[in-house]
């Protein structure tokens, strides 16, 4: 069993006198740079100069500064900025501010890991990984809960990294819900895997194919479209909540029987093998190779694929019936 840190198990007087920078106010900027200032933590965020995102901090409450500025000001400096975008950020703008006894803090090791920020030996480098989008974890907060966490402590340079990155934790709200120590390598690599194969990769795929069989097989798009999509979130929400065993109990047994005996022969040694070579890609770095190339090119692969998807019957079919159920986050069904 892993060890699982709690509020009792985070020092607090750690972040006494320590100036914080929270580089980036996106979904996990913003919601970490506001609960990390709610907690009481001298917060400042940075950002480019003429962001449309630094009227929105003003207005949170947050003191607001350039990317240089914030950075060079500060004792500890959270990187939450997109990965493709990091390294020439920090390259550019926070390693010249930087100072021996700083502290570097992440959300996602890729840059750390694969080696596109290197930095200097006499700072801290830890993590702080809230297990939720942003949006939550600034929800929970509010409501004086928390999500879960992960730490890792990457370079130990004060021999208080581990002690600041309990306190950091405490602060986003993590340590409520409960935090748990892992490397840098272990985050990064299972992340991107479950990216890739399973929760975005795996299951779109799996939702274009299955909606293409039954659409070729003479069945109403719309049909088809409930079937493999849109009832994916009820599916998922029961293992959410209670793991494969809810699900299983909470369908019919028809459905239980079907899914237990159909669903290995669609996900079968085949589909693992392309999972054990998608893990070799990122253990080995070509994933990452591969990532940092396509985003100096400016994504031509990216965008695409993008493309291709937008105009996949499923969606098509999908924006036309997502706009009949008013209910639903109609953002995107306006794009």
């Amino acid at each position: 069993m892993v060890d699982l840190y709690y509020d009792e198990d985070a020092d607090f007087s750690v972040m006494d006198s320590k100036k914080i920078a929270v580089i980036g106010y996106g979904s996990q900027g913003h919601a970490q740079a506001q609960n990390l200032h709610d907690s009481g933590l001298d917060v400042r965020v940075g950002l480019r100069v003429g962001s449309r995102r630094w009227k929105q901090a003003e207005e949170d409450g947050l003191k607001v500064m350039s990317v240089e500025d914030a950075a060079r000001e500060a004792d500890i400096i959270q990187i939450l900025m997109p990965d493709e975008v990091q390294a020439d950020v920090y390259r550019d703008k926070i390693e010249p501010g930087l100072e021996g006894g700083n502290a570097l803090v992440f959300s996602h090791g890729f840059n750390i890991h694969y080696n596109q920020i290197v930095p200097p030996v006499d700072v801290d480098v830890y993590m702080v990984a809230p297990k939720s989008p942003g949006h939550l974890v600034r929800r929970t907060y509010m409501d004086n809960a928390g999500v879960p966490g992960l730490i890792a402590i990457y370079q130990d340079a004060t021999g208080n990294a581990k002690k600041l990155a309990l306190a950091h934790a405490r602060g986003v709200g993590c340590t409520r819900a409960g935090v748990i120590e892992t490397t840098f390598r272990e985050e990064t690599e299972t992340d991107l895997f479950g990216e890739q194969v399973d929760l975005c990769g795996g299951v779109a795929s799996l939702i274009k194919n299955s909606f293409e069989v039954l659409v070729e097989a003479g069945y109403k798009p719309e049909m088809a479209y409930f079937e493999t999509l849109h009832e994916v979130k009820l599916i998922v929400d029961l293992i959410h909540e209670g793991g494969l065993e809810k699900m299983w109990y909470s369908v019919s047994n028809t459905a239980e029987y079907g899914g237990m005996t159909v669903g290995p022969k669609v996900i079968n040694d085949e589909s693992r093998l392309a999972m054990y070579e998608a893990l070799d890609r990122i253990q080995s770095g070509e994933f990452a190779k591969d990532f940092v190339l396509e985003n100096k090119a400016n994504n031509p692969v990216l965008k695409a694929m993008e493309r291709q998807d937008r105009e996949h019957p499923v969606e098509e079919v999908g924006r036309k019936l997502r706009a009949m159920m008013p209910w639903l986050n109609s953002e995107l069904n306006e794009k």
